[in-house]
């Protein structure tokens, strides 16, 4: 059976982290903050903080995959940094493609009237937004 708790949405970049959460249910995603990137181990750090103060039970990774759905550079520095987040928690971290995400929460913010500078500081949290969403959207189609 399913484990019951808020499920955390990474959207990792260069610059900066998008951080998503689901309710407790894991219903409904919801964007939370931007961790500007500093080390991978104080980033790991600020992440594991609210892992528990939401006493999250996963976190979903955002994985930029390329137009052909291959591992490129920047999906292999991603992938570098979750295992730095595996060695850092005790917690289950699964990767959802997010091709497009960046693109999906351009479109949304766009779409509400968000003036160009204010969507640059909230874009990466409403991609890990999008992120964790679609992951909440499959694992309920798939009854889990």
């Amino acid at each position: 059976m399913e484990q019951i708790g808020r499920i955390i949405g990474l959207d990792i970049g260069d610059v900066r982290i998008g951080v998503a959460v689901s309710d407790p249910l894991g219903i409904t995603a919801q964007a939370r903050e931007v961790i500007p990137v500093r080390s991978q181990e104080e980033d790991a750090e600020a992440i594991r903080a609210i892992v528990e103060e939401t006493e999250a039970i996963r976190i979903v990774a955002g994985l930029p995959l390329d137009q052909n759905g291959e591992v490129g550079p920047q999906a292999a520095k991603v992938l570098g940094f979750v295992e730095t987040l595996r060695s850092a928690l005790d917690i289950d971290i699964v990767m959802q493609d997010e091709r497009f995400s960046t693109a999906a929460a351009e479109r949304a913010l766009i779409d509400a009237d968000v003036r160009r500078d204010k969507r640059r500081n909230v874009i990466d949290m409403v991609a890990a937004q999008h992120i964790l969403q679609t992951y909440l959207d499959r694992q309920k189609s798939l009854g889990a």
